[in-house]
């Protein structure tokens, strides 16, 4: 299978638990990698045959725009389910990191593999 990768997409977003967390955005970090279903991209040389990455990025953006989410579980959830339904994809490993949340502790995050990842 191959992959397609975003690392470090950055979006500002309402998450969290707590009071303050639903009144202010935070800065998120996602990392996906996502596995295509077939190689014709890598004969036909059309972006319409693979995974758009721009594309994905931007519905992501309007994700994070639009939503609340208490926990990071539901947002990484959410985010897979996208891609795997509206990008077609067979896999999708998502990372969400939140960032300087806590004292002395530079990143949270959850990682999720959702798909049929062959192997």
């Amino acid at each position: 299978m191959d992959f397609i990768f975003i690392e470090e997409l950055r979006l500002e977003t309402l998450i969290g638990v707590y009071d303050w967390e639903r009144h202010r955005r935070q800065t998120i970090q996602l990392d996906l990698e996502i596995g295509l279903r077939d190689l014709t991209a890598a004969g036909s040389d059309d972006v319409a045959d693979t995974v758009d990455y721009g594309k994905v990025c931007e519905r992501l953006r309007g994700l994070a725009a639009d939503s609340h989410f208490a926990l990071i579980e539901t947002l990484a959830e959410a985010v897979a389910a996208i891609v795997l339904s509206e990008f077609h994809a067979a896999w999708v490993k998502v990372r969400v990191t939140k960032l300087g949340l806590m004292r002395d502790v530079r990143r949270v995050g959850i990682v999720i593999q959702r798909g049929r990842q062959p192997g």
